[in-house]
C-alpha cells in the first residue's frame, strides 16, 4: 500500500487524477477500521491532512460551507444555531476522540447508510461540493447516495465542501443504538421544519441500503399543515396525523436484518422516532411563534 501526501488541494487534486483508485484519508475514523479488520487493501492512501483549507468553514447569509475535514466537534460547539440538526447528530457519534477526528466530508466519503451525518444533511437540504482537475460541481444531497457504500463521485473526484442551508426552524435528530455510545446506529431519523417554505423534510438512516427521504410522509404532512391552517395558528398537531406520518415515514423503509436489529424492529423504530421528532420539533415552532407573537 502506497501513501500519498500531498501538500496543498491542487496537488490532492493531481494525485487523485493521476491515481483514481487512491482512498482519501483525513480523519480515517472509517478507512483505519476496514484496513484494521483487513475488510479493505488499497493500493493506495490519499493523506489530505495538510490541506487546511479542508478544515475551514464559513457562514454566509443562507448557508454554511462546510469543509470537508471540519471535525464533529467543530459543528457541535461553533455551529449549533446554524445547523441544530447536524449539531444533535455530531453529538452521537462515537467518542470524544473520534468527534475531534471525524468528519461530515469522511461519512460522506463511505456512504454507509449508518453514517450519522446523512439524515440531517437530507432533512436540511445540503448539496456536496466535489472537484477534480476537470472542474467544479454541487450534487444534491438527494443524488449523492448512489447503492451501499457508494456515491455518485467520479473517481477522479474529491469532496472538497457541503454547504447546507441554515436552519430557518426547529430541526430534531433521534438514533436508536444498542449502546448509548461507541455504536453504530441500529437506525436513525432526522426532521427539519422549514417555516420560510411551509414544508418539512425528513432523512432515514442504516433502514434501508442508502440513507433515504421520508417523502410520502413529507406530502402528507407539508398538505395537513397547510390545510389545517398550523402554520399559521401554530396549533397542536392532532394525534392522527402524528400517527399517519409515523407509519408514511416507517413505510419508506427498507431495512433488512442484522447482528444489530431486524427489519421489523427498524421499520418500528423509525416510526417512532418520526412521530416524536416531529412533536419536539413542532413544540419548538410553537414556542417561537408564541415568543414573536408576545412580542409583536
Amino acid at each position: 500500500m502506497d501513501f500519498l501526501r500531498p501538500a496543498g488541494w491542487k496537488d490532492a487534486l493531481a494525485a487523485k487524477a493521476e491515481h483514481p483508485t487512491a482512498v482519501p484519508i483525513a480523519g480515517g475514523t472509517d478507512v483505519m477500521v476496514e484496513i484494521n479488520f483487513d475488510h479493505r487493501r488499497p493500493e493506495y492512501l490519499l493523506d489530505l491532512n495538510r490541506v487546511g483549507e479542508l478544515t475551514e468553514w464559513e457562514v454566509g447569509e443562507e448557508s454554511v460551507r462546510l469543509g470537508a475535514s471540519v471535525p464533529y466537534t467543530t459543528i457541535m460547539e461553533q455551529l449549533r444555531a446554524e445547523l441544530p440538526g447536524l449539531a444533535l447528530a455530531s453529538h452521537t457519534v462515537a467518542s470524544p476522540q473520534i468527534r475531534n477526528r471525524g468528519s461530515v466530508g469522511g461519512n460522506l466519503g463511505t456512504a454507509s447508510p449508518a453514517g450519522d451525518a446523512h439524515p440531517a444533511l437530507l432533512a436540511a437540504g445540503a448539496e456536496v461540493e466535489v472537484e477534480s482537475v476537470r472542474g467544479s460541481r454541487r450534487i444534491p444531497i438527494d443524488e449523492f447516495y448512489t447503492g451501499v457504500k457508494r456515491n455518485a463521485l467520479a473517481s477522479d473526484e474529491l469532496i472538497r465542501a457541503v454547504h447546507i442551508k441554515k436552519a430557518d426552524g426547529p430541526q430534531q435528530f433521534s438514533k436508536v443504538g444498542t449502546r448509548n455510545a461507541m455504536v453504530i446506529a441500529v437506525c436513525a431519523f432526522g426532521l427539519a421544519l422549514h417555516p420560510r417554505t411551509r414544508t418539512v423534510r425528513a432523512g432515514i438512516g442504516s433502514a434501508a441500503p442508502t440513507p433515504v427521504r421520508a417523502r410520502a410522509a413529507e406530502d402528507f404532512l407539508n398538505a395537513a399543515l397547510e390545510e389545517g391552517g398550523f402554520w399559521e395558528s401554530g396549533h397542536i398537531i392532532t394525534p392522527s396525523i402524528a400517527q399517519q406520518f409515523a407509519e408514511l415515514a416507517a413505510g419508506a423503509c427498507n431495512p433488512i436484518d442484522d447482528v444489530r436489529g431486524t427489519a421489523r424492529y427498524r421499520r418500528h423504530a423509525v416510526g417512532i422516532m418520526a412521530r416524536r421528532t416531529l412533536g419536539w420539533a413542532w413544540e419548538q415552532y410553537r414556542g417561537t411563534a408564541r415568543t414573536l407573537e408576545g412580542a409583536a
